[in-house]
């Protein structure tokens, strides 16, 4: 006679609610201290600085919608090529759904955001965001500055250094300029940085003017990922952008300014996993992804896989770190 299994709660990745990786939610941001959270995930569903192709206000649900894949049980992901264990059940993640958008009016949403994730911060909470177009970085940057003074490292197809657009300053091409004139904001590398019409020359000589690092894919694999981590100052505080344009197209299309000859996701992947022992990651957003133009979902899938990735590695390293 065949011996019955117990019955276990599998929750499935159809199954259920999908927030990002399953994760419970904790519906007010000002509740995350009594629930001892060490991660709020939040999402901007915000696309109106978008110069092109719209569709990136619908990236939380689709980036939300492909972490379910990666969320069995919630007892941590087993790394088979690390032989290591993440995100284990000792760190406490919520997500904290989205912040308050108001259809056509861009300035009054970007001071949503940076109150929502000031109030994150505030309750000594990391947090990482899911865009949402990259105008909203500079508006997740004002939210963070008690973190700072840190560095930026910026993943992207394209440098985002345009001053305005017919004096529209707080686009999605300006968000690295914007987060430039930050005083607790240091040196800012750009990696994956590629393609005709990315930027005017007059936006590259002020970027490399004010001590950016440009680097286009080529340039990345030429230096590999060691020399490439060692040019931010060791064990400095960090900010991480991610651009999902950064990836080729070939395996993340569903974005708005798609650009060929991009980053593979062993790269970017590779390269997350060095920074994070590097420096001291504080807090990371993801944007641009636009589901419409991936009808198979994968664009989504892939940045949930990368914002898991990452991170795992950045509450891997604090795991070493504070001996939980």
């Amino acid at each position: 006679m065949v011996k019955k299994e117990e019955k276990q709660t599998l929750n499935l990745p159809f199954t259920g609610i999908s927030t990002f990786g399953k994760y419970p939610v904790c519906p007010n941001i000002n509740d995350l201290q009594s629930v001892n959270a060490d991660v709020a995930v939040i999402g901007v569903p915000n696309d109106m600085g978008t110069q092109w192709k719209s569709g990136a206000r619908m990236g939380p649900r689709s980036v939300r919608e492909g972490s379910t894949l990666y969320s069995f049980g919630l007892d941590g992901a087993y790394d088979i090529e690390n032989d290591i264990t993440y995100l284990g059940p000792k760190w406490k993640v919520f997500d904290v759904g989205d912040v308050d958008i108001v259809h056509g009016d861009l300035m009054q949403s970007h001071e949503n955001t940076t109150e929502s994730v000031q109030q994150i911060v505030n309750n000594k909470v990391m947090p990482v965001v899911i865009g949402g177009d990259h105008s909203i970085t500079p508006a997740i940057g004002e939210g963070v500055k008690d973190l700072g003074p840190f560095h930026v490292l910026q993943i992207d197809a394209h440098l985002d250094w345009a001053d305005h657009r017919s004096g529209q300053r707080y686009g999605h091409g300006s968000s690295i300029r914007r987060l430039s004139e930050m005083d607790h904001v240091k040196n800012i590398y750009q990696f994956g940085i590629r393609g005709i019409s990315s930027s005017l020359k007059e936006d590259v000589e002020a970027a490399r003017d004010y001590g950016a690092t440009i680097l286009s894919p080529k340039q990345m694999r030429q230096k590999g990922v060691e020399q490439l981590v060692e040019m931010i100052p060791k064990g400095e505080k960090l900010y991480i952008t991610i651009d999902i344009d950064g990836i080729d197209p070939s395996i993340a299309p569903g974005t708005g300014t798609p650009s060929p000859g991009g980053l593979q996701y062993d790269e970017v992947n590779e390269l997350l996993k060095a920074v994070a022992k590097h420096n001291e990651v504080v807090a990371f957003d993801l944007v641009e992804v636009a589901p419409t133009y991936d009808p198979t979902g994968m664009t989504g899938q892939t940045a949930a896989r990368i914002m898991l990735d990452l991170l795992s590695y950045v509450l891997k390293e604090r795991e070493y770190k504070e001996g939980r």
